[in-house]
């Protein structure tokens, strides 16, 4: 079993440099609790079985989830069932869901498929439907074969359940939100693209201010990206009526918010656990497109971040090895260089070296992370995979640290999309290098798995103690984009508390009126000291 303890068995050139040098680190502060030893010592006795272990990290306090995709979070059986609810009908051929172009006249009508393809409601009456369609919109039962990978089935699933009506997400709220109450998470942000259809229109209309040649894109500086460029086109794009779509997207996300709350009872006697967990969104951009929609869907979720504090970042995402996103890549970056400038309160974090050696040739590795960091002000990386095949790749790790940019680790989805495994993961050596670090699930429905799952296999695979997770949940809150201040007096140094909370125990119920008003006014405060609160209670429980 891999491991960056020092003394064990390394089972690579990779890990071994990491483990050296975090062996040699001074060991990060941390805020200690009188029952740590205790539940460290019943942590180590339930890491002897992966089931004791699950066992006990489901109930653990997990704080955030900062990496997920509301479509690829929702899991199969609900989107088979949503597409019965819509008449939509199924092409066996490519077990993908399609639109009927008629209903039959009887009642209760039914979708009118067409010769060869069926009614996904028919799923529920054929098992092997059914059994075809849950594989078909996720990694269950996939298994690599000649031409087809990992990253092929992923990436896939998420047309093939595509057509269901957003009057569903909700729901899909509820689900995520549920699930994410019943393993002791609190808070998820979570990637969306809300509708951008007039704003792609606009931008493909306006065109783009020169030539956009992507295969001289790939270094220097890329066509119409000056400063002036892009404020004529900003310009262009507003004066064309982009903020219109701002209001239908605060609508559909407000629709939604309602929806989930209505399922779940939320201030209400009955109410169920998933109102416990604290939702906001960051708006997907979808990058593998040309430059004039990118810049026009980018600069209507800057809009609509500014606008919406239920919108609180924006990320860029679709495959990195595309061939837009890769070739329009430095373009992209210096989009968000100027758009930043113009919404400097705007969040951002990337979709960065989600890429592997043999995916992309060798110069695609290079820079992603980079540039994401110095061009496209990235407070967060998502995957940052390929870290040590970039470009100078100490100096990355260093300024990552020195800034506090955080990484999205998302161990289950860097195997099965890039076959990148323990042996070959950074986690040691963002570790090491003291970069921050939180576990997350991308896309949990498509994967079939859980944040405990993450936890169960990041604790296995890299030895990491219970103190080592706290830490990481700890992160996760840390690094969210809640407004407000930290409740800690250093960026990511769990050892003391801001000073209008310093004078009780942390997370104690009934804080005094000093600590309460600071937690009124700083959202992100609270959320952390409700962490610390659920530490107390899980920890106390051990036994």
């Amino acid at each position: 079993m891999p491991s960056h303890a020092s003394g064990l068995v390394c089972s690579s050139l990779l890990l071994c440099l990491a483990a050296s040098v975090f062996a040699q680190r001074p060991a990060r502060p941390r805020a200690a609790t009188s029952e740590e030893p205790r539940v460290q010592q019943a942590f180590n006795q339930a890491k002897q079985s992966p089931l004791e272990l699950y066992a006990f990290l489901d109930r653990m306090p997990k704080g955030a989830d900062l990496h997920m995709h509301l479509s690829g979070a929702v899991y199969a059986e609900t989107f088979i069932k949503d597409a019965a609810a819509d008449g939509l009908c199924v092409n066996p051929a490519t077990l993908s869901f399609f639109k009927p172009l008629a209903t039959t006249r009887s009642l209760p009508q039914q979708p009118v498929c067409g010769e060869g393809s069926v009614r996904a409601s028919d799923a529920f009456k054929d098992q092997h439907l059914y059994d075809q369609l849950v594989d078909s919109f996720s990694m269950r039962s996939f298994v690599p074969s000649a031409g087809v990978s990992g990253h092929d089935q992923f990436f896939a699933t998420f047309s093939r359940f595509g057509g269901i009506a957003k009057a569903h997400l909700g729901e899909w709220l509820d689900e995520v939100a549920t699930r994410a109450a019943a393993q002791n998470e609190q808070y998820l942000e979570i990637m969306h693209t809300p509708t951008f259809s007039a704003a792609a229109k606009l931008g493909e209309s306006l065109g783009w201010p020169t030539d956009a040649n992507p295969a001289a894109n790939s270094t220097g500086d890329a066509a119409g990206t000056s400063r002036a460029d892009l404020a004529h086109l900003r310009e262009e794009l507003l004066a064309g009526g982009l903020r219109d779509e701002v209001e239908v997207d605060r609508k559909e996300i407000s629709d939604a918010l309602a929806a989930r709350n209505q399922i779940e009872h939320c201030g209400q006697t009955d109410a169920t656990a998933g109102c416990s967990v604290k939702i906001r969104f960051l708006g997907q951009v979808l990058r593998a497109f040309p430059p004039e929609q990118v810049f026009a869907q980018t600069l209507l979720y800057f809009e609509l971040a500014s606008a919406d504090p239920d919108v609180v970042g924006i990320n860029f995402v679709q495959p990195e090895d595309a061939y837009l996103a890769m070739s329009e890549y430095h373009r992209q970056m210096l989009m968000l260089d100027y758009l930043h400038s113009v919404y400097p309160k705007v969040h951002i974090t990337l979709h960065a070296g989600e890429l592997a050696p043999g995916l992309v040739p060798p110069a695609g590795l290079r820079f992603h992370i980079r540039e994401a960091v110095e061009l496209g002000h990235a407070e967060r990386i998502g995957h940052g995979v390929d870290v040590m095949y970039e470009d100078r790749p100490h100096e990355l790790l260093k300024e990552m640290a020195a800034r506090h940019i955080m990484v999205e680790i998302n161990l289950t989805s860097n195997d099965v999309i890039l076959g990148v495994d323990a042996r070959h993961h950074p986690l040691p050596i963002y570790r090491a290098a003291g970069v921050p670090v939180a576990l997350s699930t991308d896309d949990e429905g498509v994967s079939r798995i859980t944040l405990t799952r993450e936890y169960t296999r990041a604790a296995l695979d890299f030895n990491l103690s219970y103190l080592d997770l706290k830490n990481m949940a700890r992160a996760s809150l840390e690094h969210s984009f809640l407004p407000g201040a930290s409740l800690w007096e250093k960026p990511d140094v769990f050892l003391r508390v801001n000073p209008a909370c310093a004078a009780q125990p942390m997370g104690t119920e009934k804080p005094n009126a000093q600590c309460r008003s600071f937690l009124t006014q700083n959202e992100k405060a609270a959320e952390q000291w409700e962490l610390e609160r659920r530490f107390q209670s899980f920890e106390s429980a051990i036994r």
